[in-house]
């Protein structure tokens, strides 16, 4: 990093590499104050390697993977379980419902504390949680126990929640212009964890009654997938919050962003740029989170396998993360609110299928565009988030977002139950598809943020 003096004499240093930054003690400048006296001064200089950010982004990745291994059990039989452990039919979008609002629950303690405590800790808690949500839900499915699996939904749930801010790390490591690049390279590990539902739960399922007892192994293996990220996310190093605060120190030393204390929640949402961001955030992700929670049901419903559904998930997922490269560099091109808007055109697009498809070729069709739409518009949105907060504001304010569409995702997939209870996929269809054409609407009308959304300054 460049200094803001032009001379140093040479003075005792001290250097620590544990979060990926050096201390220089002793160093004074040339000039003296009066009477002779210098300062003393303390300066953070940045050791963070290129290859450092590769391998963090590698092993960010690998996190998603793993994440999305374990959520492919949950969103294919999820319902299913809740149904099967208490018998009550009714009760269809609560499963969902449940590992939805213990995610958006625990999505803002765990942002708030990545800003204070770093990335790293809070993604390895979030797979221990999530480990033993996958054993307890297995336990419970083997005693038939319904307060063990609810127990077992938040806990995954809560995993979900934690370790999708794996994103804000990602954007911690680069400069804005390049933020959703970062990103789509960290989600495009998703796209892996994909071939999981196939190649080790659908073989768990095949050739047998779908009851309580065949649910307790693909459980167990969930649990072993959530330990196994947690061992990756333990090998991320430096914490990306420590290169996040390097990136900034930078800055301030050139003259281009002073440093500024973490502002209050209700001042980021407030900065131009955001408000779309959220209402973005919020739209795409409680959809497609609704719908796909609801699937499983909606596939057996049309007289289908229950092995089935792991194809549609995995095509689901395909869409969500198969392009996600190409598209964190058109976001980053051609500009976030276009893109967040073309999302959800595509997301509008997919919902309206529904309630046409019923076989698992157009059913899964559906459901790529659904994953698609999202892509483009959770990107876009999460990129514009992060571009308009500070390396101690991140986590909070998209642990925030993170909250609000968990939430709405779980009462969206409430009443998408109680909906196809009564009336059936058109119902869950023409809902869905209000619920994302309306917000898009809103945004297309609103007045436009600035062209280019500077780093804040407090």
């Amino acid at each position: 990093m460049s200094l803001p003096w032009g001379c140093l004499v040479r003075g005792t240093s001290k250097s620590s590499n544990t979060h990926g930054s050096r201390e220089f003690k002793g160093l004074e400048p040339t000039t003296p104050r009066t009477g002779g006296a210098v300062r003393t001064v303390r300066l953070t200089a940045p050791v963070t390697s290129p290859a450092q950010i590769r391998r963090n982004t590698v092993l960010l990745a690998l996190c998603l993977v793993t994440l999305s291994g374990v959520l492919q059990l949950a969103v294919a039989v999820a319902t299913i379980t809740l149904v099967l452990v208490t018998g009550i039919e009714s009760i269809l979008g609560l499963g969902p419902a449940i590992f939805l609002t213990a995610g958006a629950l625990a999505a803002l303690p765990a942002g708030r504390l990545m800003d204070r405590l770093g990335r790293v800790p809070v993604i390895a808690g979030g797979f221990v949680i999530g480990a033993v949500g996958c054993t307890l839900t297995a336990l419970g499915c083997l005693v038939e126990s319904a307060p063990l699996v609810i127990l077992g939904f938040i806990g995954v749930g809560a995993m979900n929640g934690a370790v999708l801010l794996a994103r804000t790390a990602a954007a911690d490591m680069v400069p804005p212009e390049r933020k959703a690049r970062a990103i789509s390279y960290v989600l495009f590990g998703a796209l892996f964890g994909a071939a999981l539902g196939p190649l080790v739960f659908r073989p768990l399922f095949a050739g047998k009654d779908f009851e309580l007892d065949t649910l307790v192994v693909p459980w167990f293996v969930a649990a072993a997938m959530a330990l196994v990220g947690l061992l990756i996310a333990l090998n991320i190093r430096p914490d990306p919050r420590s290169i996040a605060l390097e990136l900034q120190a930078s800055d301030r030393a050139a003259g281009m962003a002073p440093m500024a204390p973490a502002a209050p929640l209700r001042e980021i949402l407030r900065r131009p740029g955001v408000p779309a961001a959220v209402i973005a955030a919020l739209t795409s992700f409680a959809v497609m989170a609704a719908v796909m929670n609801l699937t499983g049901y909606i596939v057996v419903g049309h007289h289908h396998a229950q092995a089935d559904v792991f194809t549609v998930i995995s095509l689901h997922i395909v869409g969500m993360y198969a392009l996600v490269l190409v598209i964190g560099a058109l976001v980053d091109r051609v500009g976030r609110r276009p893109t967040l808007l073309w999302g959800l055109a595509v997301m509008a697009v997919s919902t309206v299928m529904l309630a046409f498809a019923e076989s698992i070729l157009w059913t899964s069709v559906s459901l790529f565009l659904l994953g698609l739409g999202w892509n483009l518009s959770y990107i876009s949105a999460t990129a514009e988030l992060v571009t308009h907060a500070t390396p101690v504001e991140r986590g909070r304010l998209v642990g925030f977002t993170d909250l609000a569409a968990g939430l709405l995702a779980a009462a969206l997939a409430l009443l998408g139950g109680v909906a196809y209870t009564e009336w059936g996929v058109v119902a869950v269809s023409v809902g869905a598809t209000v619920c994302v054409v309306v917000p898009a609407l809103a945004i297309l009308v609103a007045r436009r943020p600035p062209a280019v959304a500077p780093e804040p300054v407090g």
